[in-house]
């Protein structure tokens, strides 16, 4: 039996499984995927302390290493469901088996939302990107496109609008459906321009993207524009679906926990993007799985 069992690998997960090693804990880490998350995907990260500049793989690499070392176990497996036995303890279901715990800590993360057209994979990290915050200072001077037209797409265009030479806005419909005030100030922005009633076709280029091509929801026609780059802003996708039978999900599917990581059943914490929470960056992750771990270490303690 392991003290903590560990939902996801990402740096909420891996940062608890440090945080609970040096609290003398046993704990495992389940990811279905790989270890790191969604910041594998960044080619560069220029806001996580003490690193100047780091790749997301090296930095996933090293959150797993000092995890590691700090005496955690990591398994590539996808949780598949938790049930609480009638002795307090827990059993977290896998795709291989079953692993029994004094406490879990779910730290799924969020995907953010894709456009599953031609070419977008290929340039993810190389091109486009999912969050202006993270990757826009990379674009300064340049011309990018944002794909959407909702407060997570407005808020994405403002942001890059106060350093980038020009940004387009791509949306699919004839309006804009974010707040009107923030409509209102993106619009009033000379280097800003949107494209209405369009959608994103493919992404073309060799090494690099070089393209985006568009489709007309009007007329059918199809045009190319040529951006320095791209950030996809549609939304964020939790995966928490599995684990609704033991805690309270909101109507988008984020765990309901607030910067304490409890949820409404004891024993079972919540760290990182998956959680309700306003600001999802990697310092957070991090900072919620130190919270949670403390927390999951101080309910164990309490049941000697």
């Amino acid at each position: 039996m392991y003290d903590i069992v560990i939902i996801g690998g990402g740096p909420a997960g891996l940062t608890a499984a440090t945080y609970a090693g040096r609290a003398g804990k046993s704990s495992l880490v389940l990811e279905k995927a790989g270890f790191g998350g969604q910041i594998t995907y960044s080619h560069k990260i220029e806001n996580f302390p003490s690193a100047v500049s780091i790749s997301g793989t090296e930095l996933a690499d090293k959150l797993m290493e000092q995890a590691m070392a700090q005496g955690a176990q990591v398994e590539l497996e996808e949780a598949q469901g938790i049930t609480k036995n009638p002795d307090g303890t827990f059993t977290v279901k896998t795709d291989f088996g079953e692993y029994t715990c004094k406490a879990v800590i779910i730290a799924t993360g969020a995907k953010h939302r894709t456009l599953g057209v031609e070419g977008e994979d290929n340039f993810v990290g190389n091109g486009i990107s999912f969050c202006a915050v993270c990757d826009g200072a990379f674009y300064a001077n340049m011309e990018v496109a944002v794909i959407g037209g909702g407060n997570s797409a407005l808020v994405e265009a403002s942001l890059l609008a106060e350093t980038c030479k020009k940004v387009t806005i791509i949306q699919n419909l004839d309006r804009l459906t974010g707040e009107q005030k923030l409509s209102e100030s993106l619009l009033a922005r000379d280097n800003v321009e949107v494209i209405y009633s369009t959608t994103v076709q493919s992404f073309k280029g060799n090494d690099e993207l070089e393209a985006v091509v568009l489709k007309s929801e009007i007329d059918g026609t199809t045009t190319e524009i040529h951006p320095d780059g791209v950030f996809v802003a549609i939304g964020l996708k939790p995966d928490n679906e599995a684990f609704k039978n033991m805690t309270a999900l909101d109507k988008y599917g984020y765990v309901v926990a607030g910067e304490n990581c409890t949820t409404d059943t004891q024993g079972v914490y919540v760290a990182g993007d998956c959680r309700t929470k306003q600001i999802r960056q990697i310092t957070t992750a991090a900072a919620d799985g130190a919270v949670a771990a403390l927390a999951a270490c101080a309910y164990i303690d309490g049941q000697k």
